[in-house]
């Protein structure tokens, strides 16, 4: 008698892990055709508790995959920061106001809203665009890699076995000594759906089941205590602290005038507290149980803790202001550390993203956006190299450019946990307790980095730039196997267009119908590369003369953009190319430009959505695009982009040898 043939499955890539940033990976699989699969060991998504911040820059991440509007509207907006600190009499007093994100920052502004509900967002992304399927219940339970493959693209290296859990099995335990949500499941604030039931039968109908699946390619997004991470080896390295913190979701009841702002608040004696309004009258509130915690040097035991001795404490540091509650959504209580792993990747082959290479407090909102972002930067790679289009040294980039930002975060989480945590100041001679101005000024410059618009990438291979200096390389063996850029950019060109980082937004308008846009808006998410051609006024006949010369080049059938793009698609299906002018939006016609910047197609006719003008619209005002750039429109730039909205090169507006130059440096020809 034989036994079952076990399944066998062979797919590009493989995500273990289906919190925020491994559906963000595999929301980028399900815009590129890249076949996927995705496994977690829950039996569902979030319901309620886990991270709820979404910074600028993940907002206008999720709008570039056209679903930011639907967070943009169920969150609740932070809009000012309250500092309560004691008065001269040890009494907690309203010391400060500051706006929670910098003006002019982005189009967007931090938000709250709960994990469960951005989940959801990235669920029904993935089902829209795709055949990939959140497989719940799944669980990892060997691995394999052939070091021989792992040269060799086409090739399947990674061998892994995944066990069927039974529904008991896949659902996190409960305390026991609390009704209340602990950790993740079930707020009667976020129902049910028929998609999860439909999960939760299939997971009964496949219980026990063993498959393994052949993978080129895969992606640990899963956790802390990340499996993949203890196959590969890789270590976490960092320190904790003797602070404890619990974490209460409630709906207060309360005297406390600014429960419905974000509020800092030191107390003399008992600690601090961090206050987050959310959505559905609910606010977290993050309570230093310090009075309650005695220095250990290692894990502290946190069974003693439960939501009245979180609120006990709540209640000592806002005193003389009353606070309690009837409902509580989840609770949950955790010792402040910071780790960073040691390795981000494994031959480029096996990856990992998210809390499993780099953990910390939560109070400064950035876990969850730092964990998506690390899965933005990557997904658009994989789906690259894995379709053909460039070569598998850009991959080498992923470690270089995000580990580099992890240990920033670090290193600003350490720094502001210990400010929060730390005691104030009674005088100037108190040389141990915190300085409250320094506090605020630790605030205030942090939004910069919080807001995740401070990213800044060094020099790579995709990111044509100066040598970094020495803050932004933080180990010189990765910086050493990151090729750079056969070109230089030409920074003067565009200012504030900054090589390595994010473009900013401002207005432009549709050349074809007047409507304003914002730029960022043009940058979908859909894997493509983009060069952003400034061509100055086209009044001036020299500028005119350029682009012109520019639009021969591009549109000859040996260009890069027709070498690197497959002959049964579209010119602009590869690399995209947008135009903003600056001449009057009157003094232009549309269909007298060259027809590559407006392709034209016999089913479609012309493309009218690629030439946009700095001008003045009729309802929203002038954009001043070229301004605030730092674009000159006597003499104009051009800018390529990344599919993740990252500038990679800025140089002269005719430049179109450097361009060649930088795409052929790991493009494949087609």
């Amino acid at each position: 008698m034989t036994g079952t043939k076990v399944k066998e499955d062979y797919v590009d890539v493989l995500i273990v892990g289906a919190g925020p940033a491994g559906l963000m990976l595999a929301n980028w699989m399900s815009r590129t055709g890249v076949k996927t699969r995705i496994v977690d060991k829950r039996g569902t998504k979030v319901f309620s508790g886990q991270a709820d911040g979404l910074q600028c820059r993940t907002l206008e991440i999720l709008d570039s995959f056209d679903f930011g509007h639907r967070a943009w509207r169920e969150s609740n907006h932070m809009i000012e920061i309250c500092l309560w600190n004691p008065d001269k009499d040890g009494q907690i007093h309203r010391s400060h106001r500051i706006p929670d994100t910098i003006p002019g920052l982005s189009r967007f502004q931090q938000v709250v809203l709960h994990q469960g509900r951005i989940e959801r967002f990235f669920l029904d992304s993935i089902r829209q665009h795709s055949d990939i399927d959140i497989e719940r219940g799944m669980l990892p339970i060997s691995f394999h890699f052939e070091e021989a493959k792992a040269s060799d693209f086409d090739a399947y290296p990674i061998t892994v076995t995944l066990q069927s859990l039974t529904e008991q099995e896949a659902t996190p335990e409960q305390s026991g000594r609390s009704v209340v949500n602990d950790g993740l499941f079930r707020s009667n604030l976020s129902p049910d759906d028929t998609a999860d039931l439909l999960d939760a039968a299939r997971l009964r109908a496949r219980a026990g089941q063993t498959e393994i699946i052949k993978a080129k390619l895969m992606v640990g997004c899963d956790g802390a205590h990340s499996w993949v991470r203890k196959e590969l080896g890789f270590q976490l390295e960092g320190d904790s602290t003797d602070y404890i913190w619990g974490v209460l979701d409630i709906i207060p009841v309360t005297d406390f005038p600014d429960i419905r702002m974000r509020c800092a608040i030191h107390s003399a004696h008992n600690g601090s507290i961090m206050v987050i309004p959310r959505e559905n009258k609910l606010v977290r509130l993050y309570i230093q149980l310090q009075s309650e915690v005695e220095a250990s040097g290692g894990k502290v035991d946190r069974s003693w803790i439960t939501p009245e001795v979180i609120l006990r404490q709540a209640q000592k540091i806002l005193a003389p202001y009353k606070l309690t509650y009837t409902y509580c959504d989840w609770w949950t209580a955790y010792q402040i550390g910071q780790r960073v792993g040691d390795r981000f990747s494994l031959m480029e082959r096996v990856f990992l993203a998210g809390d499993a290479v780099h953990t910390h407090s939560p109070k400064a909102g950035q876990g969850m956006n730092v964990s998506m972002q690390d899965t933005y930067n990557l997904g658009w790679k994989i789906a690259s190299v894995v379709k053909g289009r460039c070569a598998p040294s850009i991959l080498k980039t992923y470690e270089s450019e995000r580990r580099t930002i992890a240990k920033q975060l670090i290193d600003f989480d350490y720094r502001f946990s210990r400010l929060f945590s730390g005691r104030p100041a009674k005088d100037i001679m108190d040389e141990e307790g915190i300085s409250i101005e320094e506090f605020k000024d630790a605030f205030e410059k942090g939004n910069m980095f919080a807001s995740g618009v401070a990213v800044d990438y060094g020099p790579n291979l995709i990111v044509a730039k100066e040598a970094p200096s020495l803050e932004q390389v933080d180990d010189t063996t990765v910086a050493n196997l990151v090729e750079t850029s056969p070109v230089a950019s030409k920074q003067e060109l565009a200012a504030e267009i900054k090589v390595g980082m994010r473009i900013p937004s401002h207005k432009v308008l549709n050349q074809a119908d007047a409507r304003p846009w914002h730029l960022q808006e043009l940058l979908r998410s859909d894997g493509r590369w983009r060069i952003i051609i400034f061509p100055g006024d086209l009044g001036i006949p020299e500028n005119l003369a350029r682009l012109t010369n520019l639009c021969e080049k591009l549109d000859n059938k040996n260009s890069f953009l027709r070498r690197f793009t497959p002959q049964d698609l579209p010119v602009d299906s590869v690399i995209e190319v947008l135009t903003v002018h600056a001449a009057s939006r009157e003094s232009v016609e549309l269909l007298d430009l060259p027809q590559i910047l407006h392709p034209f197609t016999d089913t479609a006719g012309h493309d009218y959505w690629k030439v946009f003008v700095d001008d003045q619209s009729y309802h929203e005002g002038h954009g001043n695009a070229y301004k605030r750039y730092g674009i000159c429109s006597n003499r104009g730039a051009n800018v390529i982009i990344r599919p993740d909205q990252y500038v990679s090169w800025v140089g002269e507006s005719d430049d179109y040898d450097s361009m060649d130059r930088f795409f052929s440096a790991f493009m494949k020809v087609q």
